[in-house]
Protein backbone atom coordinates (compact mmCIF):
# COMPACT_ATOMS: atom_id res chain seq x y z
CA UNK A 1 0.00 0.00 0.00
CA UNK A 2 1.56 3.37 -1.00
CA UNK A 3 2.34 5.76 1.80
CA UNK A 4 1.21 9.38 1.93
CA UNK A 5 4.83 10.42 1.46
CA UNK A 6 4.99 8.43 -1.79
CA UNK A 7 1.73 9.97 -3.03
CA UNK A 8 2.90 13.47 -2.04
CA UNK A 9 6.20 12.89 -3.83
CA UNK A 10 4.40 11.70 -6.98
CA UNK A 11 2.09 14.74 -6.87
CA UNK A 12 5.06 17.09 -6.43
CA UNK A 13 6.77 15.52 -9.45
CA UNK A 14 3.59 15.90 -11.52
CA UNK A 15 3.17 19.52 -10.39
CA UNK A 16 6.76 20.31 -11.36
CA UNK A 17 6.36 18.68 -14.78
CA UNK A 18 3.14 20.56 -15.56
CA UNK A 19 4.74 23.85 -14.48
CA UNK A 20 7.70 23.20 -16.78
CA UNK A 21 5.22 22.48 -19.59
CA UNK A 22 3.42 25.75 -18.83
CA UNK A 23 6.77 27.55 -19.13
CA UNK A 24 7.32 25.99 -22.54
CA UNK A 25 3.77 26.94 -23.56
CA UNK A 26 4.52 30.56 -22.52
CA UNK A 27 7.07 30.67 -25.34
CA UNK A 28 4.10 30.92 -27.75
CA UNK A 29 3.31 34.40 -26.45
CA UNK A 30 4.13 37.38 -28.66
CA UNK A 31 4.32 39.65 -25.60
CA UNK A 32 7.75 41.18 -25.04
CA UNK A 33 7.51 42.38 -21.45
CA UNK A 34 6.46 39.05 -19.96
CA UNK A 35 5.52 35.67 -21.39
CA UNK A 36 3.05 33.68 -19.28
CA UNK A 37 1.71 30.17 -19.87
CA UNK A 38 -1.15 28.24 -18.27
CA UNK A 39 -2.42 24.66 -18.36
CA UNK A 40 -5.68 23.32 -16.97
CA UNK A 41 -5.30 19.70 -15.89
CA UNK A 42 -8.03 17.31 -14.80
CA UNK A 43 -7.49 13.65 -13.96
CA UNK A 44 -3.90 13.83 -15.27
CA UNK A 45 -5.06 15.15 -18.67
CA UNK A 46 -4.41 18.62 -20.04
CA UNK A 47 -7.89 19.87 -20.92
CA UNK A 48 -6.92 23.42 -21.87
CA UNK A 49 -3.94 25.69 -22.35
CA UNK A 50 -3.29 29.37 -22.78
CA UNK A 51 -0.67 32.06 -22.97
CA UNK A 52 -0.92 35.82 -22.71
CA UNK A 53 -1.69 37.65 -25.92
CA UNK A 54 -4.16 39.62 -27.95
CA UNK A 55 -7.70 38.39 -28.75
CA UNK A 56 -8.26 36.25 -31.86
CA UNK A 57 -8.12 38.31 -35.03
CA UNK A 58 -6.00 41.12 -33.51
CA UNK A 59 -2.40 41.83 -34.46
CA UNK A 60 0.09 39.85 -32.37
CA UNK A 61 1.54 42.94 -30.69
CA UNK A 62 1.00 43.18 -26.93
CA UNK A 63 2.79 46.47 -26.15
CA UNK A 64 2.40 49.97 -27.49
CA UNK A 65 5.24 52.32 -28.56
CA UNK A 66 5.98 53.17 -24.90
CA UNK A 67 6.33 49.44 -24.04
CA UNK A 68 3.09 49.53 -22.05
CA UNK A 69 0.89 46.46 -22.30
CA UNK A 70 -2.21 47.16 -24.37
CA UNK A 71 -5.40 47.08 -22.27
CA UNK A 72 -7.03 44.33 -24.32
CA UNK A 73 -4.24 41.77 -23.89
CA UNK A 74 -5.60 38.58 -22.34
CA UNK A 75 -3.80 36.84 -19.50
CA UNK A 76 -2.78 33.20 -19.93
CA UNK A 77 -5.32 32.00 -17.34
CA UNK A 78 -8.17 33.88 -19.06
CA UNK A 79 -7.17 32.40 -22.42
CA UNK A 80 -7.11 28.85 -20.99
CA UNK A 81 -10.46 29.26 -19.19
CA UNK A 82 -12.26 30.88 -22.12
CA UNK A 83 -10.90 28.17 -24.42
CA UNK A 84 -12.67 25.67 -22.14
CA UNK A 85 -15.96 27.49 -22.78
CA UNK A 86 -15.59 26.65 -26.49
CA UNK A 87 -14.87 22.98 -25.84
CA UNK A 88 -16.78 20.06 -24.37
CA UNK A 89 -14.41 19.91 -21.38
CA UNK A 90 -15.40 20.83 -17.84
CA UNK A 91 -12.93 22.40 -15.37
CA UNK A 92 -14.84 21.47 -12.21
CA UNK A 93 -12.25 20.22 -9.70
CA UNK A 94 -9.31 20.80 -12.08
CA UNK A 95 -5.84 22.20 -11.34
CA UNK A 96 -4.50 25.32 -13.04
CA UNK A 97 -0.74 25.50 -13.57
CA UNK A 98 0.46 29.00 -14.40
CA UNK A 99 3.92 30.51 -14.68
CA UNK A 100 2.99 33.72 -12.79
CA UNK A 101 0.64 34.27 -9.85
CA UNK A 102 -2.90 35.13 -10.96
CA UNK A 103 -4.21 38.69 -10.76
CA UNK A 104 -7.54 39.42 -9.12
CA UNK A 105 -9.44 39.42 -12.44
CA UNK A 106 -8.10 35.99 -13.35
CA UNK A 107 -8.76 34.77 -9.79
CA UNK A 108 -12.45 35.56 -10.28
CA UNK A 109 -12.50 33.49 -13.48
CA UNK A 110 -10.68 30.63 -11.74
CA UNK A 111 -13.26 30.60 -8.94
CA UNK A 112 -16.20 30.68 -11.37
CA UNK A 113 -14.64 27.90 -13.50
CA UNK A 114 -14.69 25.51 -10.52
CA UNK A 115 -10.92 25.07 -10.48
CA UNK A 116 -9.86 23.73 -7.06
CA UNK A 117 -6.05 23.97 -7.16
CA UNK A 118 -3.71 26.64 -8.51
CA UNK A 119 0.02 25.99 -8.74
CA UNK A 120 2.15 28.96 -9.82
CA UNK A 121 5.86 29.44 -10.44
CA UNK A 122 6.52 33.19 -10.01
CA UNK A 123 5.47 35.51 -7.21
CA UNK A 124 4.03 38.91 -8.14
CA UNK A 125 4.23 42.05 -6.01
CA UNK A 126 0.43 42.20 -5.72
CA UNK A 127 -1.17 39.32 -3.82
CA UNK A 128 -4.85 40.25 -4.18
CA UNK A 129 -5.50 37.43 -6.68
CA UNK A 130 -3.89 34.80 -4.46
CA UNK A 131 -5.68 36.20 -1.42
CA UNK A 132 -9.06 35.95 -3.19
CA UNK A 133 -8.39 32.36 -4.29
CA UNK A 134 -7.56 31.36 -0.72
CA UNK A 135 -10.68 33.11 0.53
CA UNK A 136 -12.65 30.90 -1.90
CA UNK A 137 -10.99 27.80 -0.36
CA UNK A 138 -8.95 27.05 -3.46
CA UNK A 139 -5.66 25.31 -2.75
CA UNK A 140 -2.90 27.71 -3.85
CA UNK A 141 0.75 26.68 -4.01
CA UNK A 142 3.86 28.59 -5.03
CA UNK A 143 6.27 26.12 -6.58
CA UNK A 144 9.36 27.25 -8.46
CA UNK A 145 10.66 24.42 -10.69
CA UNK A 146 14.14 26.02 -10.62
CA UNK A 147 14.37 25.14 -6.92
CA UNK A 148 13.91 21.46 -7.83
CA UNK A 149 15.89 21.26 -11.05
CA UNK A 150 17.31 17.73 -11.44
CA UNK A 151 16.08 16.86 -7.93
CA UNK A 152 12.80 15.09 -8.65
CA UNK A 153 11.92 12.75 -5.84
CA UNK A 154 11.70 9.03 -6.41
Amino acid sequence: MPTNETNESKQLNLDLRYLRMARIWAENSYCQRRKVGALVVKEKMIISDGYNGTPSGFENVCEDETNTTKPYVLHAEANAITKLARSSNNSEGATLYVTASPCIECAKLIIQAGIKRVIYAEQYRLTDGIDLLRRANIEVTYLNPDDYEHKETK
